[in-house]
């Protein structure tokens, strides 16, 4: 077990020999600079910091997508070195990870691609940020289960640790053996079993990366064309879909969808929750399809059609590699 999880037992570890571990070591700092039209600006800024974790020796980092999408430059910063420009390489709405290369040697070793199916309730795990500087934390994986994320995402087992971790964007999980599994992306309330009031983290489960890797440096994005997208912000309250917003320009817009409309069901299907509702989307076809939603707006059922798109066109996404 390396020293870094000693502090999950013993808080007053010495943090130095804590932070010269390999695993730490190949941590890095992500900032990615967005053009003020990009249409993610707005929400998620033009300036974006957080962390990003080097998996080979040619420079390759996974972080988390957030971070790097629609820039138009990237840095990272290793231990000990100056900022790096890098290359976007690809990034993947379906699991949210982003892979960047940096353009010169980091001089740092790579960290190992652990396993992160077989975790296991309560395991002591390693959370590791670099934004502005290193950050480790001693965290236990609460739980794992399925998350429906209000910007149409879905993971099917996302990764639940606590204590929360300030600096979440990117950050690593890190296991016993000193292998990343995970990569954080958000500060989530209930982390704890089955969805309790437990403050806390969710990670992507580095499995996810695995299965696409290919896809990801050969073409940028995977091979398939990709599910539908409808350009919606959500919300869920007692199994019901509430819509918050819509993407300017978006299909959802262009159908006449409404904030504070509520969906109640596709073709007639009645819908329980998000992760109902992006399932029975997706279910029907590739981007591009047409989905037939039942939107219930001042007492009143009306059909709308949405004639869904492709969520790379519309971000305007376009990865070196």
């Amino acid at each position: 077990m390396i020293l870094a999880l000693l502090a999950i037992v013993r808080p007053d570890a010495a943090i130095g020999q804590e932070l010269d571990q390999p695993p730490v070591r190949g941590v890095v700092q992500v900032d990615a600079v967005i053009p003020p039209d990009a249409r993610s600006a707005g929400s998620l800024g033009t300036e974006r910091v957080g962390t990003g974790v080097l998996i080979d020796h040619s420079g390759l980092v996974v972080t988390i997508g957030y971070l790097i999408l629609e820039a138009s430059e990237v840095t990272v910063t290793g231990a000990g070195q100056g900022a790096v420009p890098a290359t976007i390489v690809a990034y993947d709405h379906e699991s949210g990870f982003g892979l960047i290369r940096a353009n010169q040697p980091l001089n740092v070793a790579p960290v190992g691609l652990g396993n992160s199916t077989a975790l296991r309730a309560m395991q002591p795990l390693l959370v590791v940020s670099h934004a502005g500087e290193i950050d480790a934390t001693g965290v236990y994986l609460v739980d794992r289960r399925e998350f429906a994320g209000y910007w149409e995402y879905l993971l099917e087992d996302a990764l639940f640790t606590s204590p929360p971790h300030g600096q979440f964007g990117g950050a690593a999980l890190i296991d016993q053996e000193g292998r990343l599994v995970g990569i954080g992306s958000l500060f989530v309330k209930d982390a704890g079993r089955h969805g309790r009031t437990v403050p806390g983290n969710m990670f992507v489960p580095i499995d996810e990366l695995k299965a696409i890797m290919g896809d990801l440096l050969s073409r940028g994005r995977r091979a398939d064309p990709g599910r539908p997208w409808l350009g919606l912000t959500m919300e869920e309250h007692r199994g019901r879909v509430f819509v918050t917003k819509v993407s300017p320009d978006g299909p959802a817009e262009a159908a006449g969808i409404e904030p504070n409309d509520m969906i109640l069901g596709i073709d007639g299907v009645q819908v329980d929750g998000l992760a109902d509702f992006y399932r029975k989307v997706w279910s029907r076809g590739d981007a591009g399809v047409t989905v037939p939603l039942d939107v219930l707006r001042d007492l009143e059922i009306n059909p709308v059609t949405v004639e869904s798109n492709d969520r790379y066109r519309y971000l305007r996404l376009n990865p070196s590699y």
